[in-house]
């Protein structure tokens, strides 16, 4: 294994600072070369690790950097891992297209991977299908974004996965909901997913709501479901951050104590910042660190010695583990010597029923992971904060808004 971190720069090449000129003639030399022989598996790596989302970043490298310490000698003989890592600095998708062409035509990357948000990634899919490389997204959620090239592979979650089972417990337990949701199409899917699944157990949506992406002010929001007195208000927006600032917004106007319930699809926020205003609020989603498993236990204590015991693997680090899984399982099976084509068609047919999630699989229809789905209540465990596990609420979920679409 030989990992390396570069600094924050971009140095394109003139002619990729211009246009991205002989990108086929560049790709297919790099491609030639590793049909060749060459014995070092190179990763691009690009996911944010600046500005106020860099803590994504992080937790990808801490489970991609764990993964790979723990399977070195699961490689073929003679075969290294290289991982060259950019930063994104956040949703910017000229420059996550940028630095995709610079890791396939100046660094000669075989795979890419990382990426937070689905515009960077939906930026790069037309990148990845010129060049033929394999783009396996770590995290970012928006269910359109595998049906842009046939060269990515998703290991982390849609929003449709999470939301529609959530919705159909949700209409269980309340008759008038509220949702609210950022602006932007993984805002857009919970939104439709949620409404979807709570009006077929037979619940009302009383009042829907999108929220700015970048730097929103809460309050009014919260104020208008307040006004609405829903049973329950549904959410999402990206978790870190945005996720306290809105927790923040909903206890400071008071809407607990007016009766209305709060539920979400995804973490609200990481465990590390929950605090006890967060105490009682169930979420969905397909993994929890407190998820009574084998793998997964064995999993929580190699990451807590590895970064210290009072840091969780969060759904991030987690879904870089089953990443990287996949990737050396496909390096594996090709002995290092990586052909494009024949990578993706071993990623189609990849399952792990030990992941540290539950048994998982990629669907090869639509190259989306297919995981269970777990209802999640916030409580406080030996004086922290956690998000634990209640039940499954679905098993081998697939993205149902690829079959409601019939989009391959």
């Amino acid at each position: 294994m030989n990992a390396r971190i570069e600094p924050l720069v971009c140095r394109p090449r003139a002619g990729i600072a211009a246009r991205v000129v002989g990108l086929g003639l560049a790709v297919g030399l790099a491609l030639a070369s590793s049909l060749a022989g060459a014995q070092t598996v190179k990763i691009g790596m690009i996911s944010t690790y600046s500005g106020p989302d860099a803590a994504f970043g992080e937790k990808m490298n801490r489970g991609m950097n764990l993964y790979m310490k723990m399977h070195q000698g699961s490689l073929p003989p003679g075969v290294k891992v290289e991982v060259i890592t950019r930063d994104d600095g956040g949703p910017n998708a000229d420059r996550a297209r940028t630095l995709a062409q610079e890791l396939i035509v100046r660094d000669k990357v075989q795979f890419l991977t990382g990426i937070v948000w689905t515009p960077n990634a939906m930026a790069i899919a037309p990148v990845v299908t010129e060049a033929r490389v394999p783009f396996m997204i770590m995290n970012a959620g928006a269910s359109v974004i595998t049906t842009r090239s046939p060269y990515i592979a998703r290991f982390s979650y849609t929003m449709w996965q999470a939301t529609q089972p959530l919705g159909e417990w949700a209409a269980r337990k309340y008759k008038r909901a509220y949702i609210a949701v950022s602006d932007f199409s993984a805002g857009h899917d919970s939104e439709e997913a949620f409404e979807r699944g709570f009006a077929a157990g037979g619940g009302q949506i009383v009042g829907k709501v999108r929220m700015p992406l970048v730097n929103p002010d809460f309050a009014p929001f919260m104020q208008k479901v307040k006004d609405m007195r829903p049973d329950v208000l549904y959410f999402f927006v990206p978790a870190g951050r945005l996720a306290s600032g809105l927790l923040k917004a909903y206890t400071d106007l008071g809407l607990a104590r007016e009766g209305i319930r709060i539920i979400t699809s995804s973490d609200i926020t990481t465990d590390e910042e929950l605090t006890e205003d967060a105490v009682g609020m169930v979420t969905s989603l397909h993994y929890t660190a407190s998820g009574n498993r084998p793998a997964n236990k064995a999993f929580v204590d190699a990451y807590k010695k590895a970064y210290g015991e009072r840091f969780n693997p969060e759904f991030v680090a987690e879904a870089a583990w089953d990443t990287m899984d996949a990737i050396y399982v496909a390096i594996r099976e090709q002995k290092g010597i990586i052909d494009p084509d024949r990578t993706m068609e071993i990623i189609r047919n990849y399952r792990n029923d030990n992941s540290p999630r539950g048994p998982i699989s990629i669907d090869p229809a639509t190259r989306d992971i297919v995981h269970n789905e777990y209802l999640r209540e916030i409580r406080k465990v030996d004086g922290r904060v956690v998000n634990v596990e209640l039940e499954t609420i679905g098993v081998a979920v697939k993205d149902a808004w690829k079959e409601l679409n019939k989009t391959r």
